[in-house]
């Protein structure tokens, strides 16, 4: 007899991790590159997920949540530091100095005091000082939310709980090209890598923790 996902993983993968002392969001490749239409990277959800993503920085910004955000730049015009990945995905070319496609999203661009991670690569973590910033931060918790679902959210859940950090996944300020992998990365990612949130959950935990702090 068949059933269906959830209860499949039920008892078995549905452990929730919870938040921990001190939380940080970090905001995933929020760039032009997958909310213009002109853009080979264009996808209809990461325009959907635009203004939850202002929400949640503007919030976070309020309380005093320390914020981060990822870019991807690779260096034309040979890209050799895109390596196979490159290869297997040479759509990501677009991700270059002075392309207005890889330029971050109006309403999400980066405060001066706020850390900017370059990455190549899908995963934050990957060839990144990120794990080191947020243990000098004291920070435990990953607050993560931008583009795209399947792909560079999804690398640096898991390889967020692999560095030993609480990983949580805004629902709503997470967008991909098509539902399908959106939806089905969400499902793996809350059942083995982290808690997959709704975004107002998400914003009260926040609250709380700046309370806590005062």
């Amino acid at each position: 007899m068949t059933t269906d996902a959830s209860s499949n993983y039920a008892g078995v993968w549905d452990t929730r991790l919870g938040f921990g002392e001190r939380a940080g969001v970090l905001l995933i490749d929020v760039a032009n590159a997958y909310t213009f239409e002109d853009s080979p990277l264009y996808a209809p959800g990461a325009v959907e997920a635009l203004p939850h993503i202002r929400r949640l920085l503007a919030h976070a910004r309020e309380h005093a949540v320390p914020v981060m955000h990822t870019c991807i730049r690779y260096q034309a015009p040979g890209f050799q530091d895109g390596g196979v990945w490159i290869e297997k995905a040479p759509v990501m070319k677009t991700m270059v100095d002075g392309n207005v496609h890889a330029e971050f999203c109006d309403g999400a661009q980066p405060q001066a005091d706020e850390l900017v991670f370059t990455k190549q690569y899908a995963s934050a973590f990957f060839g990144t000082s990120l794990a080191a910033a947020l243990n000098a931060q004291h920070i435990d918790t990953l607050v993560l939310a931008g583009y795209s679902t399947s792909g560079c959210v999804r690398a640096t859940a898991v390889d967020g709980l692999q560095s030993g950090f609480r990983v949580m996944v805004v629902r709503e300020a997470c967008g991909d090209r098509h539902p399908d992998p959106h939806e089905a990365n969400l499902f793996d990612i809350d059942r083995k890598y982290g808690d997959v949130m709704a975004i107002d959950d998400v914003l009260a935990a926040l609250t709380r923790q700046r309370t806590n702090d005062a």
